[in-house]
């Protein structure tokens, strides 16, 4: 077969060379090469993603080149669509070119071949018959058509020609598997997003970028529910009901409408033991507005709903605006009265705090959370945290936090409801923060984990806030306040040096005053006055000393913070009209954890801290409703490609010429046998009629 293509008689040489080359093999082979580069750089680069996980993974220079070069959405790009759509005429080109030739190759006998050409064939076989020619020709006739073969005699000048062949249909192989490319193509771009470029180039649809009630959206912004194909998403929360999906565009949102109202009752879900999905569908009821009838149905992953050509199918789930009640207390200042906060998840509240006003953005609401916990309870193991004590472990030389060595050992747990929300500011910046409802066990101490972070890229950093003897955050609270109330310090400066002097350690009545004096400065530098606060300031003030005192130094700083800041405590509960705290080791313990959480706070970065309180939890499915016509079409192209696959490699082509001539006292034959491919099955049979044919009836 010539991988040439159709050769126009015409004096315009440019329309020839363009004709051949677009009709010939080697073009279309070359298009389906660049197909496959394209389909596998859409398979291993992310489509459809938001730019942003675009800009962090290349960077802005590529990010733009990608964006131009269409990398982001292969499959609907211009370009990928002007291959298919010139692969379709190379292909059919190709087809037009060979398909007739091998059409009158099939039902010709090729009888105009000799006697002597027959004898240049490689396979050939010679008898002698005492019969006459003609009857001779008629007996091998009859057997080849017992051994499966088509025959035709042709009575010639010199003899007769038994003509026969058998596996002509191997070359409906051809024409099948091209004609096959060509429909699954045309499938393919029925199926593609063509027919709404066309709208958008012909009849003005535009994507709508802005937001508020679907109702309100314009016309331009809208497909009509005869849109011959589409695949977009409807989001229905438990109760709503819909009849518009959204088809996702680069610069924006197109609506389609659809044939019928889904309505969602219920939302079911079921997890693995690690979390993960294991189960979810959606109790609809199907309104059909043209009939007037409703009929409930179940869509399952892998069992959709198909009604009006329309296919419905289950594809994700997401929250429908849990409505959730928080307590905040304040992270700033010496106040740590807590107050009460209500949102709903995919809303906003407002917020005033610190004598600022911001924007609680409520965007995600979980009812269980199943993390990976190592049999040693390191905070490391769980999943999406980072302890900000870590960040500190450079700093002063060892953590500053409870976090040990790394264990191998993983344990899945419930960890229990967590609220996601973004705090914005009145400059438009915000920081966003994920809380645990329930304190998690880690190393032996509940916590209550308090993630932060600055970009959805990064992974949270988690704020670890101790628990207290109510299982709360009320005291660390207190604790932190106090911190940062003047007055309380210096009365904890005061106590401290007291409880020192009485227990025999100081060495005159001087002594108390200095204990007293660098137990306050220790608070206040603690507490962030003139320095970042923290460890951080405790790691600026070592690095003055000495490299050889500094070790020694660091002790006794250690133990004099602890002790002052135990006063503290006590201090800031005999104001609130409390009981002096009893010294014990969980009391003891409790201290060391609030003490790396006061420093780690310095990081939060919020005005506030919300805890969970209360949830109703309202689900959401996310369904991807699809109308493809191009399905069948691509399912009729699949047949002929493996009707074609299947001629071609199963089907062998046999061509076989006898030869018959008169001579003396009988007849002589002639037999010579031809084929496309030489397999020992060919061999074998050539073997057989070459012992049959002879033989005497």
């Amino acid at each position: 077969m010539s991988t040439t293509g159709i050769e126009l008689n015409t004096r315009r040489s440019w329309l020839a060379e363009t004709v051949e080359l677009v009709s010939s093999m080697r073009f279309a082979i070359s298009l389906l090469m660049i197909l496959a580069i394209a389909a596998i750089i859409g398979t291993v680069l992310r489509q459809g993603d938001i730019m942003p996980n675009y800009v962090n993974q290349f960077g802005p220079f590529w990010y733009e080149v990608f964006r131009k070069l269409g990398l982001y959405t292969v499959y609907t790009s211009w370009w990928f669509l002007l291959i298919l759509l010139v692969l379709i005429v190379s292909t059919s080109l190709c087809v037009i070119r060979n398909a007739p030739k091998m059409m009158r190759d099939m039902r010709s006998w090729r009888e105009s071949v000799r006697e002597e050409s027959l004898r240049n064939f490689h396979h050939k076989s010679e008898w002698t018959a005492p019969l006459d020619a003609a009857a001779l020709a008629q007996q091998s006739a009859v057997r080849l058509g017992h051994a499966g073969y088509k025959v035709k005699i042709v009575e010639k000048e010199h003899g007769t020609l038994v003509a026969a062949k058998k596996g002509a249909g191997n070359k409906f192989g051809y024409i099948f598997a091209h004609t096959a490319i060509i429909v699954i193509l045309l499938g393919g771009m029925l199926d593609s997003e063509l027919p709404i470029r066309i709208q958008q180039w012909v009849f003005g649809k535009t994507p709508y970028s802005g937001g508020g009630l679907i109702a309100d959206v314009p016309a331009q912004h809208r497909l009509s529910v005869n849109n011959p194909t589409y695949r977009g998403n409807i989001l229905l929360a438990e109760g709503q009901t819909g009849r518009v999906a959204s088809i996702a565009q680069a610069s924006g949102t197109l609506l389609q409408e659809l044939p019928f109202d889904l309505e969602l009752k219920k939302f079911h879900i079921e997890f693995y033991s690690t979390g993960m999905p294991k189960l979810f569908a959606s109790d609809v009821v199907v309104h059909d507005r043209e009939l007037g009838k409703t009929f409930p149905a179940t869509i399952k992953v892998n069992e959709p709903l198909i009604y009006k050509g329309v296919a419905v199918y289950q594809s994700s789930f997401e929250d429908g605006g849990s409505r959730l009640t928080l307590t905040g207390f304040p992270m700033a200042g010496t106040d740590a009265k807590a107050f009460t906060i209500a949102g709903e998840v995919n809303g906003a509240t407002e917020l005033k705090a610190a004598g600022a006003t911001y924007s609680v953005e409520w965007s995600g609401f979980r009812p269980f959370n199943v993390e990976n916990i190592a049999a040693n309870n390191d905070v490391r193991a769980v999943s999406k945290s980072q302890s900000l004590n870590e960040q500190l472990t450079a700093t002063l030389g060892k953590a500053s936090g409870s976090a040990g060595k790394h264990a191998g050992n993983k344990d899945l747990k419930n960890v229990g409801p967590s609220v996601q929300y973004k705090l914005r500011d009145q400059t438009g910046q915000a920081k966003e923060f994920l809380n645990y409802m329930q304190p998690v066990t880690l190393e032996g101490s509940q916590v209550y984990l308090a993630g932060v972070r600055t970009s959805p890229s990064e992974a949270f950093r988690f704020l670890r806030i101790p628990a207290d003897d109510a299982y709360g955050v009320r005291e660390w609270m207190r604790l932190r306040a106090a911190l940062a109330d003047p007055g309380l310090r210096a009365e904890a400066a005061r106590r401290y040096a007291g409880r020192t002097m009485t227990a025999g350690q100081g060495e005159g009545a001087g002594f108390g005053d200095q204990l007293r004096e660098s137990a306050e400065r220790t608070l206040a530098m603690f507490a962030g006055e003139g320095t970042p606060g923290g460890f951080v300031a405790v790691a600026q003030f070592l690095e003055k000393i000495p490299a050889a005192e500094q070790e020694k130094a660091a002790a006794v700083f250690i133990k004099m913070l602890n002790g002052v800041l135990w006063e503290l405590w006590q201090a800031a509960r005999i104001k609130d009209g409390l009981a002096p705290i009893e010294g014990n080791d969980t009391h003891a313990r409790f201290l060391q954890l609030a003490t790396n959480a006061l420093s780690d706070s310095f990081f939060y970065g919020a005005p506030v801290y919300l805890q969970l309180d209360e949830f109703h939890e309202v689900k959401a499915s996310v369904l991807q409703v699809t109308r493809s016509p191009g399905k069948k079409i691509v399912y009729l192209g699949c047949v002929l490609l493996i009707a074609g696959i299947f001629a071609m490699f199963y089907i062998r082509e046999r061509r076989l010429w006898i030869w018959v001539r008169k001579q003396d006292n009988g007849a002589h034959a002639l037999m010579a046998m031809s084929t496309q491919r030489k397999t020992l099955d060919f061999e074998n049979e050539f073997a057989e009629l070459a012992a049959r044919l002879p033989q005497s009836a």
